[in-house]
């Protein structure tokens, strides 16, 4: 036997202390603003049946082909990590029923949590990453594409990212799809050899993709090849006229990105991008992207439901709320930070620090037996606002001072009285320094 290996996995990271507190912002200010326009929390299982994620990613696609975590569990059933939230959320649309009549339509919801990929470690890579996501099943309505696209954007904005703009574009539904596709299948054959490797292969398989290509050639060869806008039926254009009119309402700024496509068959009509167009950052950085899509629900055994998500990568945001200068990197301060002196006080102490913290306070003590000037060096690394300080004489008279260590001002606190007082005190002491 080796040496045993105690490090963690490639492509993994230990949040801890100050670097967690941004995670905690982020995950707090999802839940509340998703919740205010009625999204719910789901949380699926972090495996499931390998076909979940195959049946809807489309075998040829490379999370299926090359970068899922699979494996054969101890019954031998063939599992996976999940490499992204939606099929096990849809998974769980269908099979507690979500779609009776028991149930709100269209049916909010949103995830959030870790996702898995085989991929090779890189800058801004992991095997283990995090998604935040939204899905709502049941409506065609594009007032219901504007409210999600107007959701992200809120959320973003709300944890300080600035300079953001939506990408919108249309794939029409999968009548204008195929023929649009058809038409470009048409434009790329006679260009057929001068595209680069990657786009013949999805000439084959999924010609939509090579729009999307960041090489350079193949850019100039799809730049003159149709649109999709020549190819909408009536329904789409009417849908994507009124999602603009909605967004334009609710004073979005977007523009439309007619090279913006999605790899999966099942997205049609809306498809959107949010990016920070932030001059600091090189190029305009997506953050999230999503769409509508159809289906999906039926892939997993359910009735035709039309759906609509996006998803956004956590640590990407945090790299961008970080490169703006946004990101809450510093420790939690404490409320009160209680010195104590001698053995006799320790008892006090803890009780003064269990009826603060009850109160709704932080509060810590010693545990260590540090000198008194080491608790005071310890109170201002914790960055504490207020100090109390036990010894003998406040045990026996049962009154401390507080010190608001600010402003160096004190107040007094009687300790049988710390439930009505102690506001008030913190109060005061608050007026004297902003006077």
């Amino acid at each position: 036997m080796g040496k045993a290996n105690f490090q963690r996995p490639k492509g993994t990271a230990d949040l801890f202390e100050e670097n967690v507190r941004e995670w905690q912002r982020i995950e707090q200010q999802a839940r509340e603003i998703f919740s205010r326009y009625g999204y719910g929390e789901i949380r699926t299982p972090m495996f499931e049946a390998f076909d979940v994620y195959a049946r809807s990613a489309g075998d040829t696609s490379d999370v299926v082909t090359k970068e899922m975590y699979d494996f054969n569990d101890k019954g031998d059933r063939h599992m996976a990590l999940r490499p992204e939230g939606t099929a096990g959320v849809v998974r769980a649309y269908v099979e507690n029923k979500l779609f009776g009549p028991e149930h709100e339509s269209p049916y909010k919801t949103f995830y959030m949590g870790p996702m898995f990929r085989y991929e090779r470690p890189q800058a801004g890579r992991f095997r283990q990453f995090h998604q935040i996501g939204v899905e709502a099943f049941g409506s065609t309505e594009p007032s219901l594409d504007a409210e999600v696209i107007t959701m992200v954007v809120k959320f973003l904005a709300a944890l300080g990212l600035k300079d953001l703009k939506v990408a919108l574009n249309t794939l029409g539904d999968q009548g204008s799809r195929q023929a649009y596709r058809d038409a470009l299948v048409a434009y790329l054959q006679p260009h057929a050899a001068e595209l680069s490797k990657d786009s013949q292969t999805r000439l084959e398989k999924n010609p939509l993709r090579i729009l999307d290509s960041k090489d350079e050639n193949d850019q100039k060869i799809v730049a003159d090849a149709p649109t999709i806008f020549d190819y909408l039926s009536d329904e789409s254009k009417a849908h994507f006229e009124a999602v603009k009119t909605f967004l334009d309402d609710l004073g979005i700024d977007y523009e439309i990105d007619q090279t913006m496509v999605r790899g999966l068959d099942y997205y049609n009509d809306t498809i959107f991008e949010v990016m920070t167009t932030d001059p600091n950052l090189k190029g305009a950085a997506t953050i999230a992207g999503g769409g509508r899509y159809s289906g999906l629900v039926e892939e997993f055994g359910g009735p035709e439901t039309p759906g609509i998500g996006f998803g956004l990568g956590v640590e990407r945001l945090i790299s961008l709320l970080q490169a703006q200068g946004q990101a809450e990197m510093k420790p939690a301060g404490l409320d009160f930070y209680l010195v104590h002196i001698g053995d006799e006080t320790q008892a006090k102490t803890l009780e003064l620090a269990t009826a603060l913290r009850d109160l709704g306070y932080s509060a810590d003590l010693d545990f260590t037996g540090r000198s008194v000037k080491s608790q005071f060096k310890t109170a201002n690394r914790r960055d504490a606002r207020f100090v109390i300080t036990l010894g003998d004489e406040e045990v026996q008279t049962n009154k401390v001072q507080v010190k608001d260590m600010q402003t160096g001002h004190q107040a007094d606190l009687d300790l049988a009285q710390v439930a009505t007082d102690v506001a008030d005190v913190v109060a005061t002491l608050v007026a004297e320094e902003e006077k």
